[in-house]
C-alpha cells in the first residue's frame, strides 16, 4: 500500500475504551470514521472523528439528564450504524455499563436479559420493536426509559420516546471520565444453546488487550475500510470490527444488510471484512451453483485455477515446492480469480472468519482464488479472540496461534484451556458458573476439544458437550460431519444424532429454493409433505451424503435421514441470535422423527 503507515494507539495510552476514542479524535479529527448509506440521497456518506465526537457529546448530555449512576446498566438493540457508536461511547464515557442485544432476538429472551441485568434504559431501532417487547415487560423490570431511534407516526407513551425528541438541541463537548481499565464496561449475554443465556462481564482492559493482540498479527492502516455487517452485539464484531478500527484509525462502512451485501461490497470496496463461516459457505454454494450452468471447459478452468492457487499458497507458506504450473498464474488470475475478487469490491486484502468452524473445503476455494482468508477462534468469555492465523503463517485447517499475551494448554478430556488478559471478569450474578469456567489458577475452560501442533497452531477437534458416543464406544464430533453436509446447496441445515445408538442418523432441512426441482426429478408433488418420505428420494439423499462424507471414517457415516422444509430459526427458538443451532431443543422438537430413524 502506498500510504502503508500505521497510527496505532497502544492500550497503555488509551487506558479505557472511552480513552481510546478520545485519543483517536485528537489524532485524526478530520479523517473519515464511519460510512453509511443514505436512503434519502441514495449515496454513501462519511462522518469524521470530530463529527462523531460532537454527536457523542450530545448523547452524553441526554443520558446525563436521566439520573443514571455510574455502574448502571443501559441496553442497546439496534442494527449496525453510527448511532450504535454514539450511544456506546456516550454511555461508557459516563461510567455506564452497556448491554448489547441482538436485533433478531425473541422478545421473551430480551425481556429476560433486561431483568437479569437490571437495565434502566433501553435504546431500540423502531416503535415496532417496542410493541413486540412491551407485553413481556413486568413490574420486576427496572426499565425507566426507552429510546426509539427511527421516528415514526406511532404515538409513544411513557417510558418510550423518539430519539430526536429526547436528544438536546444544545450541548457542549465530550466529557472527561477517569475510568479504571479493569472496571466493568459491558455485560454480553451468551447465545444460550443449552439454556438461559449467561451475562459475560468484560472490562475495558479485556477488549483493549485483545484488539491490541490481534494488531500484532496483521497491520491495519488509516486507509483501510472495514465492511461491518456481523451484528455489533456479537463480541467478535464489537472488539475486532469496532474497537480495533478505532485503535488503528481505520474507517468502518456499515452494510445495509445481508441481501444487499454483494452490492455494498461493489460500492464500498472494503479492504478488510470480518464474518462468520455461514457467509463464506453461502458464497461457496452460490459459486458452485453458477458453475453447474457453465460449460465443461469453464468448470475445468475454474477447478484448475483453485488447485494451482492452493498449491501456490502452500509454497508461499513454506509448505511445498515451486511448480512450473505457477507460471500460468497471471493468466488464471486475470481470467478467473480476479473476477471473483471483483465481486468483493476488488480491494479486499484481509478476510477474518470466526464465531464457528470454517470448512477447509471452503477455505481452499477462497485461498485458491488468491484471497487472504484467516480463521480465528475465541469465546465471548475471552473478549473474544484466543487465536488467529497470521498472513505469513496460515494453516487453514487450524484456528491459528494464540495472540500475544494469551497462553493455552490441553487439559482433561483434551479440553482447550486459555489464560490471558481477555479472560472475562466472570458471569453476572452467577458465581457458580464462574467457578466452573475459570480455575483458581486463571485457566478458562473453553468446552472445546483441541490439539496443538509443534509450531503452536491450534486445531479444534470437537465440542465436549456435543460429542456423540455410539453404542460401540466410538466418539464422534458431529460438527465436522454437519459442516460437510451443508456444502451441498440442497441442504440448508443439518444435525447429526446417534447418542448411544449403533449408527448415526441426520435431521436435514432442505433448501426450499432447490426442493421443487428435486421433487420434480423424482416425479413428486413438492407441496405434499409426504413426498419428503419417498424411498427413491431418500436413496438419492443417501447417495449425496456418501459423496460428501467419503473422507470420514466408517463409523461416521450416516445410515438414516429425516427430511424437513421447516427451518430452525431464532423465531421458533431452535437457533440462537448468533446462528448456532440449539441442539437439545431441535432434538426434542424432532424426537418422533428420531425415534422412527431408530425403530
Amino acid at each position: 500500500m502506498a500510504d502503508a503507515i500505521t497510527d496505532t494507539i497502544p492500550p497503555e495510552q488509551a487506558g479505557t475504551l472511552y480513552g481510546l476514542f478520545c485519543e483517536r479524535v485528537k489524532r485524526s479529527p478530520h479523517l473519515p470514521a464511519y460510512r453509511s448509506f443514505s436512503s434519502e440521497t441514495k449515496s454513501w456518506n462519511d462522518v469524521t472523528w470530530q463529527e462523531v465526537a460532537t454527536q457523542v457529546a450530545r448523547w452524553q448530555e441526554a443520558l446525563a439528564n436521566e439520573e443514571l449512576e455510574p455502574g448502571d446498566r443501559v441496553a442497546i438493540n439496534l442494527r449496525n450504524c453510527k448511532e450504535w457508536v454514539f450511544f456506546d461511547q456516550a454511555a461508557i464515557g459516563l461510567g455506564l455499563v452497556v448491554v448489547p442485544l441482538y436485533p433478531d432476538d425473541r422478545p421473551d429472551n430480551v425481556a429476560y436479559i433486561l431483568q437479569d441485568a437490571d437495565v434502566k434504559l433501553l435504546f431500540l431501532q423502531n416503535a415496532a420493536q417496542w410493541k413486540r417487547l412491551e407485553p413481556s415487560i413486568t413490574e420486576e423490570h427496572a426499565l425507566k426509559r426507552v429510546i426509539i431511534s427511527n421516528s415514526g407516526d406511532d404515538l409513544l407513551s411513557e417510558p418510550s420516546i423518539y430519539a430526536d425528541q429526547w436528544l438536546p438541541e444544545n450541548w457542549g463537548v465530550i466529557r472527561e471520565w477517569d475510568n479504571e481499565p479493569h472496571q466493568l464496561v459491558s455485560i454480553i449475554y451468551t447465545s444460550g444453546t443449552t439454556g438461559r443465556p449467561k451475562g459475560v462481564m468484560l472490562s475495558h482492559h479485556n477488549m483493549l488487550s485483545v484488539a491490541a493482540g490481534a494488531l500484532q498479527y496483521f497491520d491495519v492502516f488509516p486507509s483501510d475500510v472495514f465492511l461491518s455487517f456481523l451484528p455489533l452485539s456479537h463480541t467478535l464484531e464489537r472488539t475486532a470490527g469496532y474497537y480495533l478500527p478505532i485503535m488503528a484509525g481505520a474507517t468502518v462502512a456499515y452494510a445495509r444488510g445481508i441481501p444487499q451485501l454483494a452490492e455494498d461490497m461493489q460500492n464500498v470496496k472494503p479492504t478488510i471484512m470480518i464474518a462468520v463461516p455461514r457467509i463464506f459457505e453461502r458464497i461457496y454454494t452460490r459459486i458452485h451453483g453458477q458453475l453447474s450452468d457453465k460449460s465443461f471447459i469453464a468448470r475445468g478452468l475454474f477447478k484448475t485455477t483453485v488447485a494451482i492457487g492452493w498449491t501456490r499458497f502452500q509454497h508461499q507458506q513454506g509448505r511445498g515446492w515451486w511448480h512450473p504450473s505457477f507460471l500460468m498464474w497471471p493468466f488464471l488470475d486475470k481470467l478467473v480469480a480476479s473476477k471473483i475478487k471483483e465481486r468483493f469490491g476488488g480491494n479486499m486484502r484481509l478476510i477474518v472468519s470466526g464465531g464457528a468452524a470454517l470448512s477447509e473445503q471452503v477455505a481452499k476455494l477462497f485461498i485458491g482464488l488468491d484471497m487472504c482468508l484467516l480463521q480465528g477462534y475465541g469465546l465471548t468469555e475471552t473478549s473474544p479472540v484466543i487465536s488467529v492465523n497470521a498472513p505469513d503463517s496460515n494453516v487453514p485447517a487450524s484456528v491459528g496461534k494464540p495472540i500475544p499475551g494469551v497462553a493455552v494448554m490441553i487439559g482433561d478430556n483434551d479440553e482447550l484451556l486459555s489464560r490471558g488478559p481477555g479472560n472475562m471478569l466472570g458471569y453476572w450474578n452467577n458465581h457458580k458458573a464462574t467457578a466452573q469456567t475459570i480455575s483458581a489458577q486463571g485457566w478458562l475452560h473453553t468446552g472445546d476439544q483441541a490439539r496443538i501442533d509443534e509450531d503452536g497452531h491450534i486445531h479444534i477437534t470437537g465440542r465436549i458437550k456435543d460429542i456423540l458416543v455410539l453404542s460401540n464406544g466410538e466418539k464422534v464430533p458431529p460438527g465436522d460431519i454437519e459442516a460437510a453436509i451443508i456444502m451441498d446447496a440442497i441442504f440448508e441445515q443439518a444435525l447429526v444424532v446417534g447418542e448411544g445408538e449403533s449408527y448415526l442418523s441426520a435431521l436435514l432441512v432442505l433448501n426450499s429454493d432447490h426442493w421443487f426441482s428435486l421433487a420434480k426429478e423424482h416425479n413428486l408433488d413438492g407441496f405434499d409433505h409426504d413426498s419428503l418420505n419417498n424411498k427413491a428420494l431418500h436413496n438419492d439423499i443417501m447417495k449425496r451424503l456418501r459423496g460428501l462424507l467419503h473422507d470420514f471414517p466408517a463409523y461416521a457415516k450416516i445410515r438414516r435421514v429425516s427430511l424437513t422444509l421447516e427451518a430452525w430459526t431464532v423465531e421458533n427458538d431452535l437457533m440462537t441470535p448468533t446462528m448456532k443451532i440449539k441442539r437439545p431443543k431441535v432434538i426434542t422438537h424432532h424426537q418422533q422423527d428420531i425415534d422412527e430413524m431408530y425403530s
